[in-house]
C-alpha cells in the first residue's frame, strides 16, 4: 500500500511472528481446547450425518460411474455393430464380387440339402439352412458375404468381449466368425426368422431400424451366458437380415463381482426381472445363497435356467422398500433392513439392458472409523492441555532468537537476487550469483542462472526459426493471408503482394475478390458462407486469380481459426495461399489423355462390330453357292474337278469365318464383354465329345488319337462348357496340324493338388527356345505363315485369355524334335446334384407339299443361297427390309420365316415383335440368320419369340435340318 509504514526484515519478521502466529495461536488453541472438550459429541453426531450423506453421495457417484463405465461398453459394441451392419449391405449390392477360389472350394451340400463351409480357413462359418429349398437358395449371396469375413475377425480380435459376429438371413441364411462346424451344432431345418433376435430387429419391432439387445440367453455352443447386440440390414424397405455380435457376459459378471466399493461394499448385478445375475461371496451372507460358490461356472450356467425363487428380489420381503423406491425413481440410494442389519443400497440402470447395477454397504462399517476418532480425541484433549502451557513458553523464546537469525540469513541473498533479475530485464543473461546457506535461497539463485541462459537459448532459437520459417514459407506456399470477420478485411503477405501486383497489404474482401475469376467468384464466397456458418476450424478452397500480367493463376487457399467470440463466431482466420497451377494442368491433361483412350476404345469396337456384319454377309454367300454347287456336282462323274473347286472355296470361307470369329471373341475378352457361365463339367465326356469332333481330320492326317480318360470318370471341372471346349478343339487343332506322319495325338486329364490338368500331347517337330519365347503373341505363327497349313496365328491368344476368364492357366512344354504337350488347368468341382434327363427329340414331319417361307435378307446372293437349299420342300418369297416384311405379313401367312436382324431400314426383330402381338402369326416359327454373332443378342432374339438362330456363314445342311424341324413343328 502506497502509505503503509516500512520496516527492516528483522522486525518485520518478529512483528510477523507475535501479531501473526504467536498471540493468535495462544488464543485460537485455548478457544480449540475448550471447544474440543465440550463440543466432542456434537462433532462426533456431526461428523455422522456428514458421513452419512458422503456415503449416500459416494455411493451414487460410483454406482453412477459403474453404470456409465458399462454402458460406454456397450455403446462401443453398438457402433461395431453398426459398421458391420454398413459392411453387411455393401456386400450384399456388389454383384460385381466375385469371391475366390478357396472360397467356392470351402462349401459343400449336405445329403439333407443343407449349403455349408466344411473348413476354417480364417474365414467365417457359413449355413444355409434346408428350410430354404436347395433350388431357392442364394448362394451367390452367400460367397458375396466372404468380403466381410475379415471385418468380422478384427471386430472378434479388438473386443474381447465379442465372442462371435453373425449375419442372419430371411431366407435361413446364416454366417458366424470364428468358424466352426455348423451342421453339427445347428438344425438343419431351422427357420431363422422365427427366433427371438431376428424379430428384435424387425419393423414391428424396431421401427427406427436402430441397434437393438437381445435378452440374457445360455450359448448351446458351450459359451456360458450371451447377449446379442442386433441391428436390421435393409435393402430399401426389404429386411434382408439381421448382423449380431455376441457378447460374453460372464467376463462383464466378474468384473462386476470384483468391483472396489467403499466402506467394505460389494457390488451385484440385477435383471431386468428383479434376478440376481451377480453375488459375490460377501453378499451370500447377507442374503442367505449359495448356489454360485458351491458349483463350479460351468455347472452354475446350467442351473441358471432353473434358478431358485430366492434369487429374485421381488420375492424377498425386505427388498420390497429397494423394488418401491426403484419404481418410483425416488434417488438412486435407499436404506435397508439386510442379512439383520442396516445397510444402503445404491442403484444404477444400464439402458441397452435394464439392468441394475447394485452397491451395498453396511452402515456400522461408514461410522465405525467415526467413533473410534471421537474417544481418541477426548484423551487427546486432555494430554493438550497440560503439553501446551509448557510448550508456549519455550516457544515464544525460541521465536525470538530465531527470528533473528532468519532475519540475517535472508536479508543478503534475496538483495543479490533481486540484481540477477534486474539484470536479465537489462538483457544481461550471465549475473553473478550471491552465495547462501539456505537452500532455497541458492536453488532460487541457480534458477535465474538458468533462466538467463534459457532466454539466450530461446532468443538464438526464435532467431534461427523465424529465418528458417521465413525460407520455408517462401519456398512452399505463395503466400500468408489473415482475414478479421467483423470488419471483413484480409490482410496479405508482401510475397503475395509483389507476385500480384496489388496496391497494398490490407484491403476489403471486395477489393480482393475483383481479381477472383468470375467462373470461381460465387462459389468462394459460397463456400465463406458455409465455413462461417458451419462452426468449423479449417477452411479450404480452389479458385483462379489474376496476375499483374491478368493471367490467372490457380491457387489452393487453405485456414484455421485463431480468435473465435463468445458466441463461437470466427473473428480472426490465417491461413496460406499456394499456387496449384501446374496441378491442375497436369490433371487436366490426365483427363484429356483418358478421354481419348475411351473414344479409341469405342472405335475399336465400332470397327470390329461392322467388320463382323460387313464380312460374314458375302462370306455368307461364297459358302452358300460353294456348298450348292458341291451338292449338284458331287454325284456327277464328269464334274470332279468343280466339286473339288467347289469343296476348296467351302474350306476357304469356313477359314475366313474362323479368323473372323477368333478376331471378335480376342476383342470380346480385352473388353471384358465376354460373359461366361460357369457350370460343373464332367472331364470324361468333355474330352471323348472334343475327340469325337476332331476324329475326321485325324483319319484324313493318318494319325492316332488316344484319350486316357473313361467316359463317366465322375471327375468335373468349373468351366463354361462352350469355351472350354473352344480351347481344347484349338490345342487338339494344333497337334493334328503340326503332327509328324502317321504321329500319336493323346489326350487325358491329371488330377493336382489344388486344379485338375487338361492336357492334349502330340509328338510333332516339338519348338525352339526361341518359338518357345514367342508362343501366345497375337498372329504370331512360329515361322509357318509360308507353309500350306492353315491357321490365323490368334487361336492360343484366344486360348489363354479364355483360361483366365475361368479362373485357369494354360501352359506347355516342349523340345525341339521329342513334341509338345499343352495343358490347361481348371478348378475342381463337385458333380452337379442332378442331372436334367435329355429327351430325345422327335424326327420332324416331312411335309407333303412345298411349304411357303419368307425369308426377311436384304442381300440378293444370301436370299438366293436359302432359295437353293430350301427348293426341294418349300417356296422361298423374299422381303428386303423391314417395312416391305411388314407389308408381306399382312398379305399371307407364311408357314416359316428367316429373318436377318441387321435392314437397312431397321431392326429385324421389329418384325418378331409385330408377328408375336398379332393372333394369326404368334404361332409362325422364326428362324434368325445374323451377320452378327453376338451370344446376347440370340438370347434377346430367343426372349422375344425366335425358335432358333444361326451366325452367317450358314451351313446349308444345318439350314435344311432345321428348317424341316420348324417345318414339322408347324405342320
Amino acid at each position: 500500500m502506497p502509505g503503509a509504514p516500512r520496516y527492516p526484515l528483522r522486525q518485520w519478521i518478529w512483528r510477523a511472528f507475535v501479531q501473526s502466529a504467536l498471540i493468535p495461536l495462544i488464543l485460537v488453541e485455548s478457544v480449540l481446547i475448550t471447544v474440543y472438550l465440550l463440543s466432542n459429541a456434537a462433532i462426533r453426531d456431526a461428523q455422522i450425518e456428514h458421513l452419512q450423506q458422503s456415503a449416500l453421495t459416494d455411493l451414487s457417484t460410483a454406482v453412477v460411474r459403474e453404470g456409465q463405465v458399462i454402458d460406454g461398453r456397450l455403446r462401443s459394441v453398438e457402433a461395431q455393430v453398426q459398421i458391420f451392419r454398413d459392411a453387411t449391405l455393401q456386400a450384399l449390392l456388389d454383384p460385381r464380387f466375385q469371391p475366390d477360389a478357396l472360397e467356392r472350394e470351402r462349401h459343400a451340400v449336405t445329403e439333407t440339402g443343407v449349403f455349408y463351409t466344411r473348413s476354417d480357413d480364417g474365414r467365417a462359418a457359413s449355413f444355409y439352412a434346408n428350410s430354404t429349398p436347395l433350388a431357392q437358395q442364394d448362394h451367390a449371396k452367400a460367397l458375396r458375404l466372404s468380403q466381410v469375413d475379415p471385418l468380422m475377425r478384427s471386430i472378434q480380435a479388438a473386443n474381447p468381449r465379442v465372442a462371435a459376429a453373425y449375419f442372419n438371413s430371411w431366407d435361413s441364411y446364416n454366417r458366424i466368425y470364428p468358424f466352426f462346424m455348423t451342421p453339427e451344432q445347428y438344425p438343419h431345418d431351422m427357420v431363422i426368422p422365427d427366433y427371438n433376435f431376428y424379430y428384435l430387429a424387425d419393423a414391428k419391432h424396431n421401427p427406427e431400424r436402430k441397434v437393438a439387445w437381445a435378452d440374457v440367453y445360455l450359448d448351446p455352443a458351450g459359451l456360458g451366458w450371451m447377449m446379442s447386440a442386433v441391428a436390421p440390414v435393409y435393402r430399401g424397405d426389404f429386411l434382408e437380415g439381421v448382423v449380431g455380435l455376441d457378447i460374453t457376459v460372464g467376463q462383464m459378471l466378474s468384473e462386476i463381482g470384483e468391483l472396489d466399493v467403499p466402506w467394505k461394499g460389494y457390488a451385484m448385478l440385477v435383471s431386468r426381472d428383479h434376478n440376481i445375475m451377480a453375488l459375490p461371496a460377501a453378499g451370500e451372507d447377507d442374503f442367505g445363497l449359495r448356489e454360485l460358490t458351491e458349483y463350479s461356472y460351468a455347472e452354475a450356467v446350467r442351473r441358471e435356467v432353473l434358478k431358485p425363487e430366492d434369487f429374485n428380489l421381488a420375492n424377498r420381503a425386505d427388498m420390497q422398500p429397494l423394488l418401491a423406491a426403484m419404481a418410483a425413481g425416488q434417488g438412486n440410494v435407499q436404506e435397508v433392513d439386510l442379512g439383520g442389519r442396516k445397510q444402503l443400497i445404491a442403484w444404477s440402470e444400464i439402458p441397452q439392458t435394464g439392468w441394475k447395477l447394485l452397491l451395498v454397504v453396511d452402515e456400522t462399517h461408514i461410522f465405525s472409523e467415526t467413533n473410534r476418532l471421537a474417544e481418541r480425541y477426548l484423551h487427546i484433549g486432555y494430554l493438550l492441555i497440560a503439553g501446551l502451557v509448557v510448550f508456549y513458553l519455550l516457544f515464544f523464546a525460541l521465536m525470538w532468537m530465531r527470528s533473528r537469525q532468519l532475519s540475517e540469513q535472508l536479508v543478503r541473498p534475496i538483495t543479490g537476487i533481486v540484481e540477477m533479475m534486474r539484470g536479465l530485464g537489462q538483457g544481461q543473461f550471465h549475473p553473478a550469483a550471491p552465495t547462501s546457506q539456505i537452500d532455497e535461497l541458492s536453488s532460487m539463485a541457480t534458477a535465474v542462472q538458468q533462466t538467463g541462459e534459457q532466454l539466450q537459448a530461446s532468443e538464438t532459437q526464435r532467431v534461427e526459426a523465424q529465418r528458417i520459417l521465413q525460407l520455408v514459407l517462401e519456398s512452399t506456399t505463395e503466400s500468408l493471408w489473415e482475414v478479421e470477420s467483423p470488419n471483413m478485411t484480409i490482410s496479405l503477405s508482401e510475397r503475395f503482394i509483389k507476385r500480384f501486383g496489388l496496391p497494398q497489404a490490407h484491403m476489403i474482401f471486395s477489393e480482393f475478390n475483383q481479381r477472383v475469376h468470375p467462373d470461381d467468384l460465387e462459389r468462394i464466397r459460397h463456400l465463406r458462407q458455409l465455413f462461417v456458418s458451419s462452426g468449423e476450424d479449417r477452411f479450404e478452397a480452389e479458385y483462379r486469380y489474376a496476375d499483374a500480367k491478368g493471367d490467372y493463376v490457380w491457387l489452393l487457399s487453405r485456414g484455421k481459426v485463431l480468435e473465435r467470440d463468445s458466441e463461437g463466431r470466427a473473428l480472426r482466420v490465417a491461413g496460406t495461399h499456394v499456387d496449384i497451377t501446374h496441378l491442375k494442368q497436369v490433371q487436366e491433361d490426365l483427363r484429356r489423355v483418358s478421354l481419348q483412350a475411351q473414344a479409341a476404345s469405342q472405335a475399336k469396337s465400332r470397327f470390329l462390330s461392322s467388320m463382323s456384319h460387313e464380312l460374314r454377309t458375302p462370306l455368307n454367300a461364297i459358302c452358300g453357292f460353294g456348298q450348292l454347287i458341291e451338292l449338284e456336282t458331287q454325284d456327277k462323274a464328269d464334274a470332279k474337278q468343280e466339286a473339288d473347286y467347289a469343296r476348296e472355296i467351302v474350306n476357304a470361307s469356313r477359314h475366313l469365318t474362323s479368323l473372323v470369329d477368333d478376331i471378335l471373341d480376342l476383342s470380346s475378352i480385352e473388353s471384358r464383354r465376354q460373359q461366361l457361365k460357369l457350370q460343373p463339367v464332367e472331364v470324361g465326356a468333355l474330352l471323348h465329345g472334343c475327340a469325337e469332333l476332331v476324329q475326321p481330320d485325324v483319319q484324313q492326317r493318318q494319325l492316332q488319337l488316344h484319350v486316357l480318360a473313361e467316359a463317366d470318370a465322375g471327375l468335373y471341372v468349373q468351366a463354361d462348357m462352350r469355351r472350354v471346349r473352344q480351347v481344347l478343339l484349338n490345342l487338339l487343332s494344333n497337334a493334328i496340324k503340326y503332327n509328324s506322319a502317321q504321329g500319336m495325338v493323346r489326350m487325358g486329364y491329371e488330377v493336382r493338388s489344388d486344379c485338375v490338368r487338361l492336357w492334349v500331347e502330340d509328338n510333332g517337330a516339338g519348338l525352339t527356345p526361341e518359338q518357345q519365347s514367342n508362343l501366345f503373341q497375337p498372329f504370331q505363327r512360329l515361322g509357318r505363315e509360308n507353309s500350306n497349313i492353315p491357321g490365323t496365328g490368334i487361336g492360343l491368344v484366344l486360348c489363354r485369355e479364355l483360361a483366365h476368364l475361368m479362373a485357369g492357366e494354360i501352359g506347355f512344354s516342349s523340345s525341339a524334335g521329342m513334341g509338345s504337350r499343352f495343358w490347361i488347368d481348371l478348378p475342381g468341382a463337385a458333380a452337379p446334384a442332378a442331372q436334367a434327363a435329355v429327351q430325345a427329340e422327335p424326327a420332324a414331319a416331312q411335309p407333303q407339299q412345298l411349304a411357303e417361307v419368307l425369308c426377311v435378307e436384304d442381300h440378293p446372293a444370301c436370299l438366293k443361297v436359302v432359295q437353293e437349299a430350301l427348293r426341294e420342300f418349300a417356296t422361298v418369297r423374299g422381303a428386303g427390309s423391314v417395312q416391305r416384311a411388314l407389308a408381306e405379313l399382312e398379305l399371307c401367312t407364311p408357314t416359316l420365316l428367316l429373318l436377318d436382324i441387321d435392314l437397312p431400314d431397321g431392326d429385324g426383330l421389329d418384325v418378331l415383335d409385330a408377328m408375336r402381338q398379332n393372333p394369326r402369326l404368334q404361332a409362325v416359327p422364326v428362324l434368325v440368320i445374323s451377320a452378327v454373332a453376338d451370344e446376347n443378342l440370340f438370347a434377346e432374339a430367343r426372349r422375344r419369340g425366335a425358335q432358333a438362330c444361326l451366325a452367317k456363314p450358314i451351313d446349308l445342311a444345318q439350314v435344311r435340318q432345321i428348317a424341316l424341324r420348324l417345318l414339322g413343328q408347324a405342320l
